[in-house]
């Protein structure tokens, strides 16, 4: 897998929480909502699991994001 650039990696970052986790939570909800209403910390534990679920396979991309951009002394 090609590595992206931090550039790259911040723009998909910004638009994964603008636009793809509202989507993701929207979704999770609708499928809890599939079944009997279960105990409270049953539901509770499965929306716990859910959102961390999404996350890690999205974690390279926002691995460093934080940081100043290695890249950008080297101009």
């Amino acid at each position: 897998m090609p590595q992206l650039s931090h550039k790259a990696r911040k723009r998909w970052s910004i638009f994964i929480l603008i636009v793809g986790l509202p989507i993701y939570v929207v979704l999770a909800v609708n499928l809890v909502e599939l079944f009997e209403r279960p105990h409270f910390l049953i539901e509770a534990l499965v929306f716990l699991v859910l959102g961390v679920i999404w996350a890690l396979p999205l974690k390279f991309v926002f691995k460093g994001v934080g940081r100043e951009d290695p890249d950008a002394g080297k101009d």
